[in-house]
């Protein structure tokens, strides 16, 4: 009995080694591979379309060298061809390009939308409205952000904030501005809300690309234009067209977007996803950035080379202008509930962000005025 009973534990062990007993690497079946391994390994190939022109300093190069770093940070796995406005689709048919899913991605300005979405302008600029600092602080820590993509959201598009241009100039024109009644009868290339302020004094806005800008200028189509600031005026040469330079009232502070086709965003791995919004966030500080310190230099030689003098509306005009805002405002938020919903945030927010700049950067400003 005892023999059979070590013959049975060693044919047990035997068994037990035979059935654990693992073949060679070389001849094990491959693991298997869970979906979310696969899409990690996929390489996505995204097409982007601008509403900027070829080589456009700034604008363009900026987007193409977050393309570039998209794809460093991503090892290769998201890929981004950009085309600038007209090189696959014109300009102004971003939205709806990326809307429809023709292209994963754009970059351009929300107020290029207005008239299919009113709203959006609140996510651009507003005339009299916040500054590129009250902007970033309202979209991206004072709910902003998430009344945006509630508003992109029936378009199956996804917003970023993706640059600001700061304070803009008001214009080049070709006769000075002394009291509203010049701006009746006034042609002038202007996008937005400040062109149905335009409107409301008697003017005609239009909404030109930047390539047609000083064209339009120089012929007599357009009686006025504004663009960007000193940067891009410069080089446009917008001071050979028309010789006076008003500072702008408009667009106090421009919040340009990426936009991205939700359909292909959700089918993005969670980390390409946040490498996307790491990059608009970056995108973002850098065009603004640039803005700021190019324009000191642009606006010194305006004014020592090319003998430009900046001119300053009447405080009357500005009055009534800011008049016309609050008038064309509350007009437009009757005729749409989207726009009363996000200018009754708006309105709140700048209320106090300008109570909290009362005491900190206008109170500083005063100090060095001063002294």
């Amino acid at each position: 009995m005892k023999i059979f009973s070590i013959l049975g534990i060693i044919l047990l062990c035997a068994l037990t080694f035979i059935i654990g007993y693992k073949l060679p690497t070389s001849q094990n079946p491959a693991p298997e591979t869970t979906p979310s391994q696969i899409t990690q390994a996929k390489t996505f190939h995204w097409k982007m379309v601008t509403t900027w022109i070829p080589n456009l300093p700034v604008f363009q190069d900026n987007v193409e060298k977050m393309a570039e770093e998209i794809e460093t940070m991503s090892a290769g796995r998201l890929k981004v061809k950009v085309y600038a406005g007209g090189e696959l689709i014109p300009p102004l048919e971003t939205f709806h390009a990326v809307s429809q899913g023709v292209v994963q991605m754009g970059h351009g300005a929300a107020y290029y939308w207005a008239g299919e979405v009113p709203a959006a302008q609140f996510m651009s600029t507003v005339p009299f409205g916040m500054k590129a600092k009250g902007m970033n602080a309202w979209l991206y820590s004072g709910g902003g952000l998430e009344l945006w993509r509630d508003l992109y959201k029936p378009f199956n598009v996804i917003p970023f904030p993706a640059g600001n241009s700061g304070v803009q100039m008001g214009g080049w024109f070709n006769k000075k501005i002394n009291s509203i009644d010049d701006f009746k009868g006034l042609k002038m290339r202007i996008p937005g809300l400040g062109g149905k302020v335009l409107a409301k004094a008697g003017g005609t806005a239009e909404l030109l690309p930047g390539s047609e800008v000083s064209t339009a200028l120089e012929r007599g189509r357009l009686d006025a234009t504004e663009w960007v600031g000193p940067f891009h005026d410069k080089r446009l040469g917008l001071y050979r067209a028309a010789k006076y330079y008003y500072p702008g009232w408009h667009e106090p502070g421009t919040t340009l977007e990426l936009i991205v086709n939700s359909q292909a965003f959700a089918e993005l791995p969670a980390d390409l996803q946040k490498i996307v919004e790491m990059a608009s966030y970056a995108l973002n500080q850098r065009i603004y950035s640039q803005f700021e310190a190019f324009n000191i230099k642009a606006l010194r030689e305006l004014k020592q080379e090319h003998h430009v003098n900046v001119l300053a509306f009447p405080p009357e005009v500005l009055k009534e202008l800011k008049r016309l805002t609050v008038e064309t405002l509350d007009e437009e938020a009757d005729k749409n509930a989207d726009f009363k919903r996000i200018y009754e945030a708006y309105k709140q927010f700048q209320a106090d962000d300008a109570a909290w700049n009362a005491v900190s950067e206008d109170a500083y400003r005063s100090m060095i005025i001063d002294q």
